[in-house]
């Protein structure tokens, strides 16, 4: 069972083999698959799979069969003496390459020398086409930095699963992660906090030790090489105009205030102190945003505009000066004007603007918007003609429990976002045919407060992601019937990728058949 599950498969009798002896045909454009099935079966395997012209795993690209296969979409056709896998775009091949990793045996994913094990895949023929263009997952690496080998790692997992954006979230009150050559400060000052609050905001404990990281742009440019590679694209956030308390340390001049001194914040929850409206502010913004894109050549750029306070900027002579001179009601109005500058500038620069939609208020009709408190916000902006990423907290936030049992870690409090929440809540949602047109995907949000480890953001990410990459790329079939057997065939894998995953509730006896049934649960 293949996770996501092929929108189409036919099981057929017999089985290929790879072996010492076993080659590759990649002309073209579909050279680079064929690196790639090379570099990711080597460890495990220890096949060559050498390149060859009379090769019997054979990887074509035409164009012919864009109609049938869009952008992503692949036909793989295994026989006892051949393997073809065709698709109309290299990213297709990249596809199908991942399905064909799942039909090897669970060990082939390893990423050590594995012995005594035959290289077997079933006879099947395959079409394969996703049914959203964009399916992400974010991770939050301001909050908790991780390394660039974890985000490698990361990135892998997510090209396993089919899903295709990686959502990088590299700036916010507890710390600055992107470097910008025109303003050292924000990673020699942003990127380090003093202390970290321990437990949920407003606890008032804290751990008294300092924390940090940054990246080079040389080490993102490796990242996004490194993605691309496997078919993901990575979208850079840098939050504006709140959750900007790292920035604000680092550059207070850019504040409300004149000549106040902030340091990174230690704290959860949402910071009062943002961005000024005054032009020194738009243009330390437009400064970051284009070394962003220098380093990032993503279609799209994500600046937050969630969780912004209003406080400082009724209090603050400029800002409400600003607002006056604007004709805008009350300073509140700032919040759009700044967002349709800085959308203006992206779009200048010929990149999408993204954003957190948080009610069903106006945005700028340039940005493509994440609705994340309720999904009715996405019905509501697609109507108004915005694309519409779907990211509702109650299905897509994996920073929440996935059980309401006493042995989970801490998470965000309210709410139980279990396995079964995220696979009904990242399908296609009941809207009329024009607003659900609108809508590019669904993307799973992994905030970092109470995530201070890769082995505990696995344990909360997974196997909740496979359920939504599974409902991104085919949101056919029965729940209990298909998806939670596919699932569970699915943790032999995670298994032999070293994956600590989280709870996995046992399939109804009316699925399973008979034989014992078993809660699977690898605490972090």
């Amino acid at each position: 069972m293949i996770i996501p599950r092929p929108t189409r498969l036919t099981r057929l009798p017999g089985r290929f083999t790879f072996d010492a002896a076993t080659a590759l045909r990649a002309p073209g454009e579909a050279l680079g698959t064929a690196e790639l099935l090379r570099t990711l079966l080597a460890p495990a395997t220890g096949l060559p799979l050498a390149p060859a012209e009379d090769g019997r795993v054979v990887f074509a690209v035409d164009p012919g069969l864009g109609a049938a296969l869009g952008d992503e979409g692949y036909e793989l056709s295994v026989g006892p003496d051949a393997v073809l896998l065709r698709a109309a775009r290299p990213q297709g091949l990249l596809r199908g390459v991942q399905t064909l990793r799942q039909l090897l045996p669970a060990q082939a994913l390893s990423g050590r020398p594995v012995a005594g094990v035959a290289w077997v895949v079933p006879c099947v023929r395959i079409t394969d086409v996703p049914r959203y263009p964009w399916r992400g997952a974010l991770i939050d690496v301001a909050r908790h930095f991780q390394p660039l080998a974890y985000l490698r790692r990361f990135t892998d997992l997510l090209a396993l699963h089919k899903l295709n954006v990686l959502h990088l979230h590299l700036t916010d009150d507890q710390g600055w992660r992107m470097p910008v050559a025109a303003l050292p400060r924000l990673t020699e000052v942003g990127s380090v906090r003093a202390r970290t609050m321990l437990g949920r905001a407003g606890s008032g404990r804290f751990d008294d030790v300092p924390h940090g990281g940054a990246y080079t742009a040389a080490e993102l440019r490796s990242l996004v090489a490194y993605a691309a590679e496997r078919g993901v694209t990575v979208v850079p956030e840098i939050e504006m105009p709140g959750h900007v308390r790292a920035a604000l340390a680092a550059y207070p001049e850019i504040g409300n205030v004149p000549g106040r001194a902030l340091d990174v914040w230690t704290e959860w929850g949402v910071c009062e102190q943002v961005l000024g409206m005054h032009d020194g502010a738009l243009d330390f913004c437009r400064t970051v945003l284009g070394e962003v894109m220098d380093v990032f050549p993503s279609p799209y750029v994500h600046v937050g505009g969630d969780e912004c306070p209003v406080t400082e900027w009724e209090r603050s002579p400029a800002a409400r000066r600003r607002a006056a001179d604007l004709g805008l009601a009350a300073p509140k109005a700032l919040h759009g004007w700044f967002l349709g500058r800085i959308g203006a500038f992206l779009t200048e620069s010929g990149r999408t603007p993204v954003c957190w939609a948080e009610d069903s208020g106006t945005l700028p009709p340039e940005f493509t918007v994440m609705p994340w408190r309720d999904a009715a916000h996405g019905l509501a902006a697609a109507r108004r003609g915005h694309q519409v990423v779907m990211a509702p907290h109650r299905a897509t936030y994996l920073d929440y429990p996935q059980t309401a049992g006493p042995g989970e870690p801490l998470g965000q409090a309210g709410e139980v976002v279990d396995l079964a929440a995220v696979h009904r809540g990242s399908g296609p949602p009941p809207w009329e045919p024009e607003a659900a047109a609108r809508v590019l995907g669904t993307q799973a949000q992994l905030w970092t407060e109470f995530v201070p480890t890769a082995g505990h953001a696995e344990y909360l990410l997974f196997p909740r992601l496979c359920a939504l990459a599974d409902r991104a790329w085919n949101p056919a079939g029965d729940w209990s019937a298909d998806v939670l057997p596919a699932l569970h065939a699915h943790t032999a894998r995670l298994a032999a990728l070293g994956v600590r995953y989280g709870h996995l509730p046992p399939v109804p006896d009316t699925a399973a058949g008979p034989g014992p049934r078993t809660t699977l649960h690898r605490k972090p």
